[in-house]
């Protein structure tokens, strides 16, 4: 290997690190604000429910999409929300293309015969797919507040009761609330992604909240003030992310949001691995293609603090950090062959260390939202740790799919809404197999995983005649992590 080769190589590589590093500090002053926030929603201005004068109009919308495993558990739910019917619409806005669609409509008529104001809108095409289908519905909505809820959330009864009160600020656009898991112990794949999930929902969302930094409406599970929605330009379709397309346009002109951490909306998470697959490529794409479309405005914007500004950066950057960590993971063994040809370059191989620091620092912040939710006794936190390094393994299994996904949105590469397959499982005991939305076909990216998974094998092994195992335990994360991603393609598929 030439000198400028390696000159190169320690040149990407150096940079991908520092913009973990970067990423890192950003969680960490997230923390610091996590740690040392008041609760103030018990002072803020809240409706008098118990004056009818004061009850707003609330439409609460339904966004579906073939469906059928949970449309009957999603209409029964949300029937059982506790709200005055003379305040209440609901929207079940179907784009379903499948049977479910006749299922769905008998069982709106039921709801409707026992005096629920809910329709069953459907459109002639899925134009905008999510996006346009709430913004066709919000045409029509009767409510001044919308709440949205996709298929597979299931809202306590109380839930509005909890939310819409905090409208009477007349500055607060939306109020978000804390998703929760109800089958979060499935599996090794359903528990990393819980706690992947409560470190947005606790770390990152309050601790961004807290000091007035952009946070994201979650797509779910969340009120929108109508007003704000219009006033923001309303849904657009030209990103995946059409929820945090939004809420940074309505951030911009000034809206206010709320997070109530305290408010827990179940649902459900995926169980098979193309499912996650394609709620990952979803969701990471979309955060570079926002990135693409937003970043300009807040960086030149004139009424937004610097922190906010760094913070919000940061949190468009977010999908984009598993491209960085793919870098790094690529690069790490041709950097052990540079560092055991070019002793005179020792130097850069301590300045990289900022790995290790960020992966403390990520394991320090990580604790503490695991413990907000699951406690802090001695067994969690050796849980914990088996949970980090199963995670932070399979995360880095994810970084080629999600590398892919956030290139593709950085390079303004369109590509269809997919949704998340849904499954209605309750138990450990209850079966995926025969899901007919689930896709059978094996992706491409599984003949690049496995390559990659021996790869880092080959890493490993390359430890021994270099005798220099630093990077051994890292390149062992990546053997098991593109391993577990790809024998779980390879087997779990209906």
């Amino acid at each position: 290997m030439g000198l400028t080769i390696a000159y190169i190589i320690i040149g990407i590589y150096s940079i991908a690190l520092l913009l973990i590093f970067f990423y890192s500090l950003a969680q960490l002053n997230l923390l610091v604000n996590y740690l040392g926030y008041k609760r103030r929603n018990q002072t803020a201005p809240k409706y008098n429910l118990l004056d009818p004068k004061e009850i707003p109009f609330v439409t609460i919308q339904l966004p579906v999409y073939n469906e059928e495993y949970v449309m009957d558990r999603l209409l029964e739910n949300i029937a059982k929300l506790e709200y005055p019917k003379s305040k209440l619409e609901i929207q079940v806005l179907d784009d379903s293309t499948d049977e479910s669609v006749h299922d769905t409509a008998k069982h709106i008529t039921k709801l409707q015969a026992t005096g629920l104001d809910i329709k069953h809108i459907r459109r002639e095409n899925r134009q905008g797919f999510k996006a346009g289908a709430l913004k066709e519905g919000l045409e029509i909505a009767k409510g001044d507040f919308i709440a949205i809820f996709d298929a597979d959330f299931l809202p306590d009864p109380d839930w509005l009761k909890k939310t819409v009160i905090y409208f009477k600020d007349e500055e607060i656009g939306v109020v978000q609330t804390r998703w929760g898991h109800i089958n979060r112990d499935y599996s090794t794949l359903t528990r990393i992604q819980a706690f992947a999930l409560d470190a947005h929902f606790t770390l990152e969302q309050v601790g961004r909240n807290a000091k007035g930094h952009f946070i994201n409406f979650n797509g779910t599970a969340g009120i929108w003030r109508k007003d704000c929605i219009l006033d923001a330009g309303n849904w657009e379709g030209d990103t995946l992310t059409e929820d945090l397309d939004l809420s940074y346009r309505a951030q911009l002109k000034n809206w206010k949001f709320k997070y109530l951490e305290d408010v827990e909306t179940p649902a459900e998470l995926p169980v098979v691995i193309s499912a996650a697959r394609s709620q990952q490529f979803r969701w990471n794409k979309g955060g570079a293609e926002n990135f693409r479309k937003t970043v300009t405005s807040v960086v030149s914007s004139k009424n937004i603090p610097f922190k906010t500004k760094f913070h919000g950066v940061m949190h468009l950057l977010n999908s984009s950090m598993f491209l960085c960590v793919f870098i790094v993971a690529l690069l790490s063994i041709p950097m052990l062959y540079i560092k055991n040809s070019y002793g005179h370059l020792g130097w850069v191989f301590e300045v990289t260390s900022f790995f290790i620091v960020s992966t403390i620092i990520l394991f320090i912040c990580y604790w503490f939202t695991y413990k907000s939710i699951q406690g802090s006794s001695f067994d969690n936190f050796i849980d914990y740790i088996k949970l980090f390094f199963t995670f932070f393994s399979i995360a880095l299994g994810f970084s080629l799919h999600n590398s892919i996904a956030v290139l593709e949105g950085h390079m303004g590469k369109r590509s269809e809404f997919v949704r998340t397959p849904k499954f209605n499982l309750n138990n450990l005991t209850d079966s995926w197999k025969g899901n007919k939305y689930l896709t059978k076909k094996l992706s491409p990216n599984m003949i690049l995983e496995a390559a990659l998974m021996l790869y880092f094998l080959f890493g490993m092994y390359s430890a021994v005649p270099l005798n220099d195992f630093g990077l051994f335990p890292f390149h062992f994360m990546l053997f098991l992590g593109f391993g577990y991603v790809f024998f779980k393609s390879l087997t779990a598929r209906a």
